[in-house]
């Protein structure tokens, strides 16, 4: 089975972008990955050691109502959301924010979610 270049940078853990300088393909055989993954080039495995830890690569959005679940960059200014949903629900269908705090959305998160700040 082939994987598109954007699937194999979430399996390494890379940006896509790294992914395309570095002359991935636009598709890879798993067993390709799988050498790659299990002996890195200079570049892989130096990109793997500078790594603080500190921001992850990638950030999974799972929407509260229906489950829809992307894969993404996160974004620096990306808050921590109380909850994430995608476009084909009204935001009235999650659940109410907790007496006392006030809810916050931020707009256009991933391609197709809005999340939720509940503060």
């Amino acid at each position: 089975m082939k994987l598109s270049r954007h699937d194999a940078a979430i399996r390494l853990d890379i940006p896509l972008e790294m992914a395309k300088r570095n002359g991935l393909p636009p598709y890879i055989a798993e067993e390709a990955l799988a050498e790659l993954d299990a002996n890195p080039p200079a570049w892989l495995a130096q990109s793997r050691a500078n790594r603080t830890g500190k921001r992850p690569v990638w950030a999974t959005l799972t929407c509260e109502v229906c489950g829809t679940v992307e894969k993404v960059r996160p974004k620096k200014w990306w808050p921590e959301f109380t909850y994430v949903s995608c476009d084909n629900h009204d935001l009235d269908e999650l659940p109410e924010p907790a007496a006392g705090t006030t809810r916050e959305f931020s707009y256009g998160i991933g391609t197709r979610f809005t999340g939720v700040v509940d503060a």
